[in-house]
């Protein structure tokens, strides 16, 4: 069974800071976040250069989906005060809250992080038209006044000329993204602004899951160490009001339940996190590869699993209960998938340029995660490698299971651009990453300036 330590101060390393090994560590922190800078670097003049000569990218500022456009707005004096006031006070305060506080005041400082960055484009710009733009879910909203006829039906407008063919966002997923969103429609809650504020709040709980499951696999010292990178991520100027956000969230949630389940022995967490996993499968086809995720938190937790199989069988009984709700009603997940396939290749999937694209993402990513989170992997290949400390090790193997989830969706050729919303669930798990790395105020400060500098000079797609 995997138990938490006690709470450890926020020491920066095991070894004195001056000494050999901890300034061979650190150098390699360096190497890694410039070897990240360069790749951006490089990402965008190739790219500019590639628009500018074949109009094959699609983007106006590549490798992000944004247009250049130095601005300020309503949220920027409130984001600088955050990350200031983050960066000063967020690394004592992790440690110094209780837990059961710390994990509120994470999502709410997530939420105020995302919420302040998604003003500086102002209100209306920012937040209440990102959801009803010709692409998005509520396009189509009028649609599903019969729900199941339209499940039934989904399938029939997903390829280009069909009849009355599907928005790109909606077709590229499962029924599930979209359902959402007409539910809450028929709640009463309608229109850009309450569907943005459902992405913001619902998606800012992904970093309380993501906590919740560091925690219960590695310990809580490293949690606590993670939380200000979580907060403070670069990953909250597309947190605001993406759909993405909301995809990150339950995917999150449905590993940190089965990390509970694993190290509590609990049926109903099990349960809980086989439904939210099926849910997620629903609402986005990539996120299938978060059983990768999922497989590693069952490898942590093999000891428990293996004295109660029966924890299997309650994760795969939540798991059956999405899918077959909506074969049931008529849609075909397999069917769809092999549709969306075609449709990527109709639109400018089939023209943008594997070759670019397939390490360009990678820049995006290290663009939504930060420079910390570059040190951070080197420190957890190293922890990986050398196992040296249990807690640490059992962190890098979360973090590299979602690295390589990541790189097979990134292999694939079906997310050519775009990835840094498209990646949002995958990137919360390289995050915790951070929680290696010592001087962390330093660190935080290089992700707050990344984010406010990409929120300023670029007005993104999402």
């Amino acid at each position: 069974m995997i138990r938490s330590r006690p709470e450890a101060p926020y020491a920066p390393a095991a070894v004195p800071p001056s000494c050999p090994e901890a300034r061979r560590a650190l150098r390699g922190d360096l190497y890694a976040a410039a070897a990240a800078a360069l790749l951006v670097t490089v990402a965008v003049l190739v790219g500019r250069h590639i628009q500018f000569t074949r109009h094959t990218l699609f983007v106006h500022w590549p490798p992000v989906f944004a247009e250049w456009d130095p601005h300020v707005g309503p949220g920027t004096p409130a984001a600088v005060l955050l990350a200031a006031a983050t960066v000063a006070y967020g690394p004592p305060l992790a440690v110094r809250l209780p837990w059961r506080a710390l994990l509120p005041v994470s999502w709410a400082a997530s939420t105020a992080w995302i919420l302040s960055l998604a003003l500086v484009d102002g209100w209306h710009r920012g937040i209440a038209v990102r959801l009803t733009t010709r692409e998005e879910y509520l396009r189509v909203i009028g649609r599903f006044h019969d729900i199941p006829a339209t499940l039934r039906d989904f399938t029939h407008h997903i390829v280009s000329g069909t009849p009355s063919p599907w928005p790109a966002h909606v077709a590229g997923h499962p029924p599930g993204a979209t359902l959402t969103f007409v539910l809450l429609d028929r709640m009463g809650l309608r229109g850009g602004g309450w569907a943005g504020m459902w992405c913001v709040l619902v998606g800012a709980t992904a970093c309380v899951a993501v906590l919740v499951a560091v925690r219960a696999l590695a310990d809580e010292a490293l949690a606590r160490r993670a939380a200000p990178f979580l907060v403070l991520a670069p990953a909250a100027v597309w947190l605001g009001t993406s759909a993405d956000a909301y995809f990150a969230a339950v995917a999150a949630w449905s590993v940190a339940l089965l990390a509970l389940a694993v190290t509590r022995g609990s049926l109903p967490w099990a349960a809980a996190s086989g439904l939210l996993f099926g849910l997620t499968c629903y609402l986005s086809y990539g996120l299938t590869l978060f059983a990768l995720i999922g497989a590693a938190v069952l490898f942590l937790g093999r000891a428990r699993v293996r004295r109660r199989p029966v924890l299997l069988l309650a994760l795969l009984a939540g798991l059956a209960v999405v899918p077959l709700a909506f074969t049931l009603a008529g849609f075909n997940w397999w069917t769809a998938y092999h549709l969306l396939v075609t449709r990527y290749y109709q639109g400018v999937g089939g023209t943008r340029p594997y070759g670019y694209w397939v390490w360009a993402n990678l820049a995006c990513t290290a663009l939504i995660t930060g420079l910390a989170t570059a040190a951070g992997l080197h420190r957890a290949t190293t922890a990986l490698t050398h196992r040296t400390d249990p807690a640490r090790t059992r962190l890098a193997l979360l973090v590299c299971a979602a690295l390589l989830a990541l790189l097979i969706a990134d292999l694939s050729g079906m997310s050519k651009a775009e990835t840094e919303r498209i990646w949002l669930p995958f990137a919360m798990w390289l995050l915790p990453a951070c929680a290696y790395l010592p001087r962390p105020r330093a660190w935080l400060t290089a992700q707050a300036v990344l984010a406010l500098l990409l929120n300023h000079l670029l007005l993104t797609g999402w």
